[in-house]
């Protein structure tokens, strides 16, 4: 592993921050607010359960709820600040309480994941090398030493199988050009070119939950 991979590697899990959801704790009330929520106003861009149907909106279903809050705490204070972040979940948001962001954090997380649009052919597969081993010559790490061999993400890492792949390309570009200012991600982003994005975005998209 080059000096580069690994100052990746650190910085990734030294920046992760955990928002430990406590979702054990809540309430009846909290969780019927929640599904409330999610049911009658989150679905109408995220889908039925967090099953995304338009590419524009991400897939929310088998998400970890810490990453899951940790967005929304993000969203709240506006500290994620990529175009769509701006332009639908500041205000989203704003009037989330902590708890509230728990409970959707909690019932997205309890959703089914599926696999997404299967697409074949040679960017399949070079997607599928690069996700899991790199490309050390020009500088990109694999993306499977943090979100795992399968995409399913942990409770620092989020999971992304299945996830739409225009969302995964546009939030790679996000990292490349700082539009969304997450310094390690920029590190792990900014080697790679557009056809590679979208060869590892198709391969992740085609992915679905272990059996």
């Amino acid at each position: 592993m080059s000096q580069r991979h690994l100052s990746i590697l650190l910085g990734l899990a030294a920046s992760v921050l955990l928002v430990s959801a406590h979702a054990d704790d809540l309430d009846a009330a909290t969780r019927a607010a929640a599904r409330k929520v999610a049911i009658g106003t989150c679905e109408n861009c995220h889908g039925p359960e967090g099953h995304s149907i338009l590419p524009k909106y991400p897939v929310l279903a088998g998400q970890h709820a810490n990453y899951l809050a940790a967005q929304m705490h993000a969203f709240k204070a506006q500290t994620r600040g990529d175009p769509d972040a701006l332009g639908y979940m500041w205000g989203m948001a704003a009037t989330l309480d902590d708890d509230l962001i728990t409970g959707l954090a909690d019932y997205y997380s309890r959703q089914k994941p599926e696999a997404g649009k299967l697409v074949g052919g040679p960017a399949l597969a070079h997607g599928k090398d690069l996700y899991l081993n790199g490309d050390p010559a020009n500088g990109i790490p694999a993306c499977a030493t943090c979100h795992g061999p399968g995409a399913e993400g942990s409770d620092a890492f989020p999971r992304l199988a299945g996830q739409h792949s225009q969302y995964l390309i546009k939030q790679l570009k996000s990292f490349q050009s700082n539009l969304r200012n997450v310094a390690v991600m920029h590190g792990v982003a900014q080697g790679m070119k557009s056809e590679e994005m979208e060869a590892v975005a198709l391969y992740l998209q085609s992915l679905g939950p272990k059996a």
